[in-house]
């Protein structure tokens, strides 16, 4: 008896330790590519970001439930300043604590969004003893000297809190999670100004009217001079941008000396087709216009982040390209769920994201409901069961995945000596002529030189050697299921499945095909 205890006291020990000896998460980055590391590996976030309100412990039986029909492995939800700061220097941890127990719970990793000094642009987050006392912590001025319903960003009071609380809240998941169930901290959330360019108190226009800092000049390639003489028409835009970012990253790097995971800032964005005057979007966020700003200005961020919210498919496409940057990860934290932009997440793929994760995806409202769920959750069915595998390949430069595109029938995706060949609305004759609506998507990647992985949605996917005086043969065509990471072989296609290419509709397909020359 005495030596069963022992074991035991023993094993008890033990588990703890493994435990904190877990990999924190991080991004590395390798040959021109990023990935999301998590337990060592790389990691593919297939997320869901909750409502808004719906952090509050009473509302997580109307979130977890989403998350399950959802397929997602990763949930991003927010933590409110307000909730977690009630009296200045007290701390209630009971939030972020409910929120841990539940994501074990249900198998999930956490990205916790703080909701601190800026949301979408306002400080309504703020505790109530801050947003009473608006002389200490003040908010923004505009053009005519009126309070504007944003943050100043150049409140050392507001800044100084702003680092405790989100330095006792990052302290804590470093106590409270050894397991590593968090894995990315939003800081801030979609930070910036609506109804004013900039701030226009005096200690802003003192600031406005010294010399643009060297390093933003360098990476913005401007002539040196103060904001209006460095920026001409977009000085304010470029001004506001270098203030709010300062104000993050000295949050964001507050926040790490304590507990390193990685963080990023979200960006509500400008179109990036006609992207309109200053003062039609959001100012002082990481736009794609000045990404490189926040970049000197806030480097304790490692990734800007945009939210996408454009119905445009060419304006959306043309973000993904724009935040895919040799020195930022693509990661897409927030977007519309709807079906017509679903097919988005294998362009995301196919830029090698990080993670991608639609807004609002949970229970508490009665919009949502399985059926309306449903296509998001067909992406994470297909990819989950895979997603190690996905993030490793395209890690190392091996994956390709691509979306149609109306008007567009046919893509080729280039793997050395084979080109994958997609057509989407193929009859029987090959002649491709588009889905109804375009819907169709397709990963490809590539296994061994002449192995390929292959899945899709609505598609026909065909090998063709780069060589054109050759001809293409497929040696073995398996149908599988990916089962605790590993595919599980399940038949051969042959015949009818394969002479005229590889078929996928509208269910989870997974095919790992040979081919070979004649």
């Amino acid at each position: 008896m005495k030596k069963i205890v022992l074991v035991a006291l023993c094993a008890a020990v033990a588990l703890p330790a493994q435990v904190k000896d877990r990999p924190l998460p991080q991004i590395v980055k390798k040959d021109g590519r990023y990935a999301l590391f998590v337990d060592g590996a790389p990691y593919l976030m297939l997320g869901a970001q909750a409502h808004n309100s719906s952090g509050w412990p009473a509302m997580l039986p109307k979130v977890w439930p989403a998350m399950e029909a959802l397929h997602v492995n990763t949930l991003e939800i927010p933590v409110y300043w307000e909730q977690l700061e009630p009296r200045q220097g007290q701390f209630d941890y009971t939030v972020v604590d409910a929120l841990l127990a539940g994501a074990r719970q249900h198998d999930l990793r956490l990205v916790l969004l703080w909701f601190g000094t800026w949301k979408n642009g306002s400080q309504h987050y703020m505790p109530e003893w801050m947003k009473l006392a608006p002389e200490r912590y003040p908010h923004m001025v505009d053009k005519n000297g009126r309070a504007v319903d944003s943050p100043s960003p150049y409140a050392a009071a507001s800044l100084e809190a702003d680092k405790k609380a989100f330095t006792a809240f990052m302290r804590h998941l470093k106590e409270a999670d050894p397991q590593r169930t968090v894995i990315m901290v939003q800081v801030e959330n979609e930070p910036g100004t609506w109804g004013s360019v900039r701030d226009y108190s005096p200690v802003a226009q003192k600031l406005f009217e010294s010399p643009v800092p060297a390093d933003v000049v360098s990476v913005m390639r401007a002539s040196p001079g103060n904001w209006q003489e460095a920026f001409g028409p977009e000085a304010e835009v470029c001004f506001h941008a270098w203030s709010v970012a300062k104000y993050v990253g000295q949050v964001a790097a507050a926040g790490k000396a304590v507990y390193p995971l990685p963080m990023y800032a979200n960006a509500a964005l400008r179109d990036p087709l006609k992207p309109g005057a200053p003062g039609s979007y959001e100012s002082g966020g990481p736009t794609d216009n000045v990404i490189p700003i926040w970049k000197v200005a806030a480097p304790a961020l490692d990734v800007v982040a945009p939210d996408i919210y454009q119905n445009d498919p060419a304006a959306y496409l043309k973000v993904l390209e724009l935040y895919h940057r040799d020195d930022n990860p693509l990661f897409v934290p927030e977007t519309s769920s709807g079906p017509g932009n679903t097919r988005f997440f294998f362009s995301a793929l196919g830029l090698q994201a990080i993670g991608y994760s639609p807004f609002g995806m949970d229970y508490t409202t009665t919009r949502n409901t399985p059926e309306s769920l449903a296509p998001t959750a067909l992406n994470y069915r297909l990819i989950g069961p895979m997603a190690r595998d996905v993030a490793r390949l395209n890690f190392e430069g091996k994956l390709q995945a691509v979306a149609e595109e109306k008007g567009k029938v046919t893509q080729n995706l280039a793997f050395g000596a084979w080109n994958a060949v997609v057509s989407y609305g193929a009859a029987r004759n090959n002649r491709a002529a588009g889905n109804p609506e375009p819907i169709g998507r397709v990963l490809v990647a590539q296994l061994k030189n002449n192995q390929f992985l292959v899945t899709g949605l609505h598609c026909r996917v065909d090998f063709r050697p780069a060589d054109t005086d050759k001809h293409r043969q497929f040696l073995r065509v398996e149908e599988g299921a990916y089962e605790n990471g590993a595919f599980q072989f399940l038949r051969i296609w042959n015949g009818d499945e394969t002479d005229w290419g590889l078929n996928f509709g509208a269910e989870p397909l997974v095919l790992r095909v040979s081919v070979a020359t004649y």
